[in-house]
């Protein structure tokens, strides 16, 4: 009949119903991980470690963010106010902020370019202000100016920084050679003083028992 020319077959209703509403498919997302779901090429939600259901091919999870610490080294080369060259080893500790792992994702494509950059300002802005005797002592000072420019600068990318520490401060090698000759003179003299003062001592009480044996002889003598 004219009613029954006019339903769709079983296949075409089951073609429109997929083209409506798509497949709901599901992703893991590993622990300390944060998965990025992105709606037609957007930003859509942040996914928590677990199973994740999806839309497909309207969503997709684009990529990750680790909340893991990680730690990189870094190494700058400055002048103190002595006009001595060093070679100053940084080591930082960060990992990404979970609320702003958008900001992690999206605003930086490798944050230990950034954290590299800042961390040479700041060494190359403070050392220059000490002598490099003031630099040894002051190694603490210096890793807490790091860690405080870079709470403040990374943190509008979504990273947090755990703790720096200053691992190295090495003068270059004329410099270290003439201060371990300086070293060596110094350990020299203290020497050359101590065994001064010895023989002085020994001269004193070789006298004085000396002057203590002429003494006991005359009494003998006038007894």
């Amino acid at each position: 009949t004219n009613s029954d020319s006019n339903m769709p077959t079983d296949g075409a209703l089951m073609g429109s119903s997929n083209a409506t509403a798509g497949c709901c498919c599901c992703q893991c997302v590993t622990f300390k991980t944060i998965g990025m779901i992105e709606r037609l090429g957007k930003f859509q939600r942040a996914a928590k470690p677990g199973c994740e259901c999806l839309c497909w091919p309207c969503e997709n999870i684009a990529g990750t963010v680790s909340l893991r610490v990680k730690q990189m080294s870094v190494k700058a080369e400055t002048k103190t106010s002595d006009d001595v060259t060093v070679t100053v080893g940084v080591a930082v500790q960060y990992r990404a902020i979970e609320h702003k792992v958008e900001e992690a994702y999206y605003r930086l494509t490798d944050p230990s370019v950034q954290i590299r950059a800042f961390v040479e300002d700041v060494v190359r802005s403070t050392l220059p202000r000490m002598t490099l005797d003031e630099a040894f002592e002051s190694k603490d000072e210096v890793a807490e100016a790091v860690k405080q420019h870079l709470e403040r600068d990374m943190d509008e990318y979504g990273y947090e920084i755990l703790r720096t520490l200053v691992i190295d401060l090495s003068p270059s090698a004329k410099v270290q050679q003439a201060m371990n000759q300086i070293n060596e003179s110094r350990r020299l003299r203290m020497a050359a003083q101590y065994k001064a003062d010895a023989e002085k001592i020994m001269r004193v009480k070789a006298a004085e028992a000396d002057a203590e044996a002429k003494y006991l002889a005359r009494e003998g003598i006038a007894r």
